[in-house]
């Protein structure tokens, strides 16, 4: 999590054990669109073929993944929220031959006590 934003529960739960919903702000979203170095393409095809991992990949995931829920708590964190609930990721390839990754990350926005 980004140092700027404030500790925020973030969970694919519908509610928190223990915890009430204050206050419901709205939906907020978060979404980053990462193209892949082609050499990286390269290496990670090489790797396919003989059956191992691709690093490259997992790693641009990762970073995809990181860079949407800090976004989305940016997002959530400007609506005076202290918690996301039913958080959603999805991953879906873009642009030509499907050469980019975007991953969306959304949920609800709350205030919990």
């Amino acid at each position: 999590m980004d140092n700027k934003l404030k500790r925020m529960i973030v969970t694919t739960t519908p509610s928190v054990e223990g915890m009430t919903v204050e206050n419901y702000l709205g939906i907020v979203t978060g979404e980053a669109i990462m193209g892949a170095n082609m050499f990286k393409d390269i290496f990670a095809g090489i790797r396919d073929i003989v059956g191992g991992r691709s690093g490259a990949y997992e790693e641009e995931l990762r970073r995809a993944k990181d860079i949407a829920l800090n976004e989305m708590q940016a997002n959530a964190q400007l609506l005076g929220a202290n918690a996301i609930l039913s958080v959603d990721l999805d991953y879906e390839t873009v642009g030509q031959n499907g050469s980019m990754l975007m991953v969306t990350a959304s949920g609800t926005a709350v205030e919990v006590a």
